[in-house]
């Protein structure tokens, strides 16, 4: 009976080699090469040689398969050679099982040991490997590495019989491919539905993995609702024009709006006017940064950093100037909903902080109706244009000029910028009531 004891404890100690075996191949092979390399540079010596496991499996598979198979010989062998003849004895005591003591015997030792070696030498071993990929693998390397200098001249032989038959296949060797975006989103969103990340997180990961896809002219400021500086204006029309549109850079024009000289920041004003010296827009602007529309925003990005601009011009195939863009466009792109380029082009108001609104003069009449129910147009009936600037030339009678103003039922409409003949942005103010401050004395 002890001798029985012995034999199927040897059975079970092979059976755990297994065990072992189908562990380690599983933790390595499934391990994240991104966490033992960071393992590895932090001075992990073991899960360094996980990842070269990890990294060179040929040499590695050939080890563990050399050992699952030896060690599944012999717990085979030894169950069927020892423990079979001692169920066999039993069976032989039975008077009816002892014309078929040997083959049940046999049969019942191979299907235990299949048995057991399904549950402790793979499956419970496979789901603890995976379990603890990466800390298995690096606890397990080391031996393994051992093991297959050992096994060395056996592992070389398999090996090359392996690259002989894969190459009389013709199968090509591929190599791993890399990390694509989809796998990026997929881990970012494991990630988010297991706490590692804040919800809004995979959207800014979107953003930015996008960023390399998106031309610049579908985040650009287009050219219609550009606030403009001319480099002859006075300073009095460019402050008010500053205050009126809230940016706080500008691009500065001379002769026509295609030729831009440079652009000009209310920072770089603002302290002229603080040290007591007039500010000359010529004197305060600095050369503009123009790129082509079809220029990848993180290309854009990439010229930021290193020029240390934070806007830039858009130009056409034709050179002409279509739009602006700025780090802040590339960083609502990240962290924000993108509006898709039509409604980036399409003309708006603005209401500002001190209840006025800013216009660009090509908007629809029933957009601006929506948008600023209280300014009261004339009926449609009446009407034979179809934008505000319409409306403002009909009211005028003549082609206006930057500054010009009237009044129209209780607002007062003030032409900021012009496009040549074109009116460009339109400033709406409420006309103070009778003898308040802002109110005009009577005449």
């Amino acid at each position: 009976m002890n001798t029985l004891f012995l034999e199927l404890a040897i059975i079970l100690v092979l059976l755990l080699a297994n065990g072992v075996f189908s562990m380690t191949e599983i933790a390595v092979v499934s391990a994240r090469k991104t966490r033992l390399r960071q393992r590895a540079d932090t001075g992990d010596v073991r899960a360094r040689a996980a990842l070269d496991l990890a990294e060179n499996p040929n040499r590695f598979l050939a080890t563990i398969q050399v050992g699952i198979t030896l060690v599944s010989v012999l717990a085979a062998a030894f169950g069927g050679a020892t423990v079979a003849e001692h169920l066999a004895e039993f069976f032989r005591r039975v008077s009816w099982l002892r014309p078929a003591a040997e083959p049940v015997s046999f049969g019942l030792v191979v299907a235990g040991i299949t048995f057991v070696t399904l549950v402790v030498g793979e499956l419970v071993p496979k789901r603890l490997g995976l379990a603890n990929p990466e800390g298995i693998a690096a606890a397990l390397a080391g031996p393994m590495q051992a093991l297959a200098g050992l096994a060395r001249p056996l592992v070389a032989l398999l090996s090359a019989c392996t690259e002989g038959v894969v190459r009389l296949l013709r199968v090509k060797a591929q190599t791993a491919a890399p990390v694509t975006e989809d796998e990026v989103r997929l881990l970012v969103r494991e990630g988010m539905r297991a706490g590692v990340f804040h919800p809004s997180e995979p959207a800014m990961v979107e953003g930015v993995l996008a960023l390399d896809h998106l031309p610049v002219r579908q985040l650009m400021t287009p050219r219609a609702k550009i606030i403009w500086v001319n480099v002859n204006d006075p300073h009095d029309a460019i402050w008010h024009k500053i205050v009126v549109s809230g940016h706080t850079t500008f691009p500065v024009y001379e002769g026509n709006r295609d030729n831009v000289v440079g652009v000009v920041t209310v920072k770089a004003i603002y302290a002229n006017l603080a040290a007591g010296i007039p500010p000359k827009v010529r004197d305060l602007m600095t050369p503009a940064l123009v790129v082509p529309g079809s220029v990848s925003a993180a290309a854009l990005l990439d010229t930021f950093k290193r020029t240390g601009k934070h806007l830039a011009l858009v130009t056409d195939e034709f050179g002409g100037i279509v739009g602006l863009i700025s780090l802040h466009d590339i960083m609502e792109a990240i962290i924000g909903e993108l509006p898709s380029p039509d409604e980036r082009l399409k003309p708006t108001a603005q209401r500002r902080d001190d209840g006025s609104w800013l216009v660009d003069a090509a908007i629809e009449l029933e957009d601006f109706e929506r948008i600023v129910p209280e300014f009261y147009l004339p009926p449609a009936t009446e009407r034979d244009y179809r934008t505000f600037a319409g409306f403002v030339f009909q009211q005028l009678g003549h082609v206006p000029a930057e500054g010009e103003t009237f009044r129209w039922r209780g607002y007062d409409v003030e032409i900021i910028d012009m496009d040549g003949h074109r009116v460009d942005k339109v400033l709406l103010m409420r006309t103070p009531p009778p003898g308040s401050a802002g109110a005009e004395p009577a005449a």
